[in-house]
């Protein structure tokens, strides 16, 4: 669990506190959770209460994003992010795909990683599961694999940013009719994650 502990302090570097910025198709978040993830819990510990409902109105919105504490977040993403995955992997890859999951979710982060395990000649399929197989070639290109994570996370980034670039430039809108978000506002940050 000592691991969890420093990787949750560079989750909160990266996150900060409350966001809510229009081109963010996750919401209004609070220490990188999101609007949109949080409203997906429901009742997990069954006490009666949707687990993201802080403010205790019967449903979650944004004023339970701004009412959720660094403690809360914490505590949803040592269940529901950490425990799951990534007790039992390398303490460096571990690090690195939970902070990639926290900003891209679970199984974008961990195809990312997959793609990086088949750069060190492994052949895997990336599916955004972590059997058996992935783990085991995470475990032996561990320290290596580090930096082919940071490169694919990257560049994953940097086509992100592209692509919705042409959409935007193009005229063309989401199925809802809204516009693509313009993912350049967020190029430096996440450009600086990745390497992190």
């Amino acid at each position: 669990m000592s691991h969890f502990n420093k990787a949750i302090k560079t989750v909160l570097e990266h996150e900060g506190g409350f966001v809510d910025n229009v081109h963010d198709p996750g919401g209004a978040t609070s220490f990188g959770v999101s609007l949109r993830w949080l409203k997906k819990q429901g009742d997990m510990d069954e006490d009666g209460w949707l687990d993201g409902d802080f403010d205790h109105d019967g449903d979650v919105d944004a004023d339970d994003i701004k009412a959720m504490t660094m403690d809360d977040a914490i505590a949803f993403y040592r269940v529901n992010f950490w425990l799951p995955v990534y007790d039992e992997m390398h303490y460096l890859i571990a690090e690195k795909t939970f902070d990639m999951n926290v900003n891209m979710g679970k199984r974008q982060a961990h195809k990312l990683v997959q793609r990086a395990v088949r750069a060190h000649g492994t052949i895997l399929d990336d599916d955004g599961a972590l059997g058996p197989r992935s783990m085991a070639a995470i475990a032996m290109a561990a320290t290596p694999l580090l930096y082919s994570i940071r490169c694919t996370q990257a560049g994953f980034y940097r086509a992100l940013i592209m692509r919705n670039a042409a959409l935007r430039k193009n005229g063309v809108r989401k199925p809802n009719g809204s516009e693509h978000p313009d993912f350049s506002v967020f190029r430096k940050g996440w450009l600086r994650r990745a390497y992190s």
